[in-house]
């Protein structure tokens, strides 16, 4: 079958100082694809390059160059991560994405069926990113980013393009106002674990990118941070699985307030900083319920079966799931070494990709079935070393984490992450090798969980460790 081809042809006129015109012409080829996206994105790159070119070449009479009034910058990374498990493990896109080892699984024999391991290798993670400026408006500078990668936003959608940031932000000298998709603020962008993996350290920490309207305010060597946030990627769990109906239909979006302190020395090279947040979060479960007033039955007439469908009521009701979360982070850089660390409490942490979750407190009024929650606390710290060479960078990094239950009993059913989970940590060192673009980076990454019995507090008792060590290789070309 001949492939259409489609030609497109990008004419420029470049002046230069005393060479008159010098025409150049370029001819790109794509083959016809389902997906424009990669056509597009080459379109906007030459685009842009033209539109930065032309602005230079239109200043070589004058003293200064003014830069263009809008531009995109486009940066990012190519990534191939090569990795092996020694069981099977609680995951996401193929593996790529790691939270625990699986609790053991026996068969017939006593055999685990979960102690097999796994091998993999994806690019998946590869990124690109665009850079946008633009005018002033209302005195303030404006600025906006657009970030994907291939991870796809579900399972089955592995290696297609997905969303990671897109915002516009207005920035002030004091006062900085984004609107878009963004990371959740308690993950701290100035102090996370730069491991090797894709986790980032979760589920240790929060790791979560949310759509969102965040206000910055500047006091000195004080940050502080208010924002609404609603869910996309990252999404509370209930009744229906993991979905963002659960926050909607609160109305309410989930809110976060932080502030943060900092001292910082470019030229010593050294930075302090330390800063605390607390998020409320509100779901509604639940807008109906149904109550069966009687069962479904059959009955033989004539010796044919008839079969007598449920009778049931529906009820609307608007029982709300709340919690309060909290962290804590710090950071010392020095000229030579980097430490952070940092920890969590709080209950229902289940969209921050930790464990946690909440559950079916008690039933309020039986006869029409509506319920109360109570949330599964979750308490976990976190802390990360690496060297700050510019070529060899050896670092480490160690969590903690622990189920805290609930704070009374409950009659279930349980929405949570790892539930029958007592308590993990990982310990995971790592060296990479950076030269100019190029980036080669290996990671022992060791983590364990206690699964036990889970009680009628959500406490997890006669608990047995399970282990799991990833070894994982990367390379990132960077552009």
């Amino acid at each position: 079958m001949v492939k259409k081809i489609t030609k497109l042809r990008l004419n420029s006129i470049l002046k230069t100082r005393g060479k008159g015109l010098i025409l150049h012409s370029v001819y790109l080829s794509f083959s016809t694809m389902k997906n424009p996206f990669i056509p597009a994105l080459f379109c906007m790159m030459m685009l842009s390059q033209f539109a930065v070119a032309q602005s230079k070449e239109s200043g070589v009479n004058s003293t200064e160059t003014k830069p263009p009034m809008f531009g995109i910058n486009f940066s990012g990374f190519v990534n191939t991560d090569i990795f092996y498990d020694t069981r099977q493990t609680v995951m996401a896109r193929d593996g790529d994405w790691l939270f625990y080892p699986e609790n053991v699984k026996k068969d017939a024999d006593g055999k685990d069926i979960n102690a097999k391991g796994t091998f993999d290798i994806l690019s998946i993670l590869t990124r690109v990113s665009g850079n946008i400026t633009g005018p002033e408006i209302f005195k303030a500078k404006t600025s906006g980013l657009i970030e994907g990668e291939f991870y796809g936003n579900v399972p089955a959608n592995i290696n297609t393009f997905r969303l990671r940031h897109a915002y516009v932000k207005l920035s002030w000298t004091k006062t900085e106002l984004l609107f878009g998709q963004y990371w959740h603020p308690m993950f701290v962008t100035t102090c996370y674990p730069e491991t090797i993996s894709l986790n980032t350290g979760a589920p240790f920490l929060v790791f979560s990118r949310n759509p969102q309207i965040r206000v910055t305010r500047l006091l000195g060597n004080f940050k502080l941070i208010l924002a609404a946030i609603s869910q996309v990627d990252a999404t509370s769990t209930g009744p229906e699985g993991p979905s963002t109906r659960y926050l909607r239909q609160s109305v309410l979006p989930e809110l976060n307030f932080q502030l943060q302190f900092s001292i910082k020395n470019e030229k010593k090279k050294t930075e302090f900083l330390i800063g605390a947040s607390v998020d409320f979060l509100m779901l509604t479960p639940r807008i109906s319920t149904e109550v069966i007033n009687r069962a479904a039955y059959d009955t033989v007439i004539n010796n044919l079966v008839v079969h007598h469908d449920a009778v049931v009521s529906i009820y609307k009701t608007n029982e709300k799931a709340t919690s309060i979360i909290a962290n804590f982070f710090t950071k010392l850089q020095l000229p030579k070494v980097t430490i952070k660390a940092g920890g969590v409490y709080g209950g229902n942490c289940y969209a921050l990709n930790m464990i946690g979750g909440y559950a079916v407190k008690s039933m309020v009024d039986p006869a029409k079935g509506s319920v109360d929650y109570t949330s599964i606390r979750t308490a976990s710290v976190w802390a990360d070393f690496k060297t700050n060479g510019a070529k060899w960078s050896p670092g480490i990094y160690g969590g903690f984490s622990k189920n805290l239950g609930a704070a009374s009993e409950f009659i279930g059913p349980i929405y949570s992450r790892g539930s029958n989970i007592d308590y993990l940590y990982r310990i995971a060192p790592r060296l990479s090798l950076t030269v100019k673009k190029l980036k080669f980076a290996t990671e022992l990454d060791y983590t364990v969980a206690a699964y036990g019995t889970t009680n009628k507090k959500g406490y997890v008792s006669n608990s047995k460790e399970v282990g799991n060590l990833r070894i994982l290789f990367s390379v990132f070309y960077y552009f």
